[in-house]
């Protein structure tokens, strides 16, 4: 994506990731004094400085930026932003959002109050990504691939970022956690877990009843009965493949649980969604 001296723009609109949503990509050379603002966005900017220096003020507050330092502007926050008279920056940007954009942000340290990138290390790597997203920007999996480049390159270069020490016992039920969504499907049990995250099983739902108020079996249970609930109001699985897809052997017994979580047979839930057999 080569500087020619214009603004260079391209509006993408992708928003089914359960992650991000991308809006746009560009990249611009400002003119001396170049201004934008002030102005309330309705969904978070990133701008990576290529090269001169401007200044940024986000909520009356001002901050100096130059050549290979990024700034935030979140959404719903007074933004002004401005080039250098005698050294206006270029920069790209990226428009993105959604449920972790934030939650990626701050990990890096870059926040509202924070809103200044300062990485460790040279962080061009950004430029390269965001010029991939640009020219593939109609191809949506590579696009939504590339966002996750992005957060994963400001995570590692950040020299801000928040380093934090999980307490162990979270690290295990975590990693249970992860077993029980990865297996659900297959008759797996309670030591077959505490196995996967070498525990005995004791220890393993004690520290997981402490840490999330159930048992790993009521966990395992739990996710069962939403994913055959998702199942059975989007799909038109039979009860008896649902029963198989979310771990039960037969469909008895999985119609017994399935009531005892949703107070309603699986065949009557379905009709109670306007859903046919």
């Amino acid at each position: 994506m080569e500087v020619i001296g214009v603004d260079q723009c391209k509006f993408i609109d992708y928003t089914k990731s359960n992650d991000f949503y991308l809006f746009e990509v560009g990249r611009y050379q400002c003119e001396p004094g170049y201004s934008y603002g002030p102005i309330v966005r309705t969904h978070t900017i990133f701008h990576y400085v290529v090269s001169g220096k401007g200044y940024l003020i986000l909520d009356d507050k001002r901050y100096d930026i130059h050549a290979g330092q990024g700034f935030l502007i979140p959404a719903k926050v007074k933004a002004y932003y401005e080039a250098d008279q005698t050294d206006p920056w270029s920069y790209a940007w990226i428009h993105v959002d959604g449920p972790r954009t934030m939650e990626l942000f701050k990990e890096a340290g870059i926040t509202e109050s924070q809103p200044l990138f300062t990485p460790t290390e040279d962080a061009r790597e950004i430029l390269d990504i965001l010029g991939d997203i640009y020219d593939h920007y109609d191809q949506e999996c590579t696009c939504y691939a590339k966002v996750y480049e992005f957060f994963q390159c400001i995570l590692s270069k950040s020299a801000h970022r928040i380093q934090r020490d999980m307490d162990p016992r979270l690290a295990y039920v975590k990693s249970a956690i992860n077993y029980i969504r990865l297996k659900y499907s297959e008759p797996i049990s309670v030591v077959e877990i505490a196995d996967a995250c070498g525990l005995n099983r004791s220890y393993l739902t004690r520290i997981f009843k402490h840490a999330t108020g159930y048992t790993p079996q009521e966990y395992l249970c739990s996710y069962r009965m939403k994913k055959a609930s998702e199942l059975l109001v989007e799909s038109t699985e039979s009860v008896g493949n649902i029963a198989f897809l979310v771990g039960y052997s037969d469909t008895f017994t999985f119609s017994k649980a399935f009531k005892r979580f949703k107070d309603t047979s699986p065949s009557d839930y379905r009709k109670l969604h306007g859903v046919e057999e």
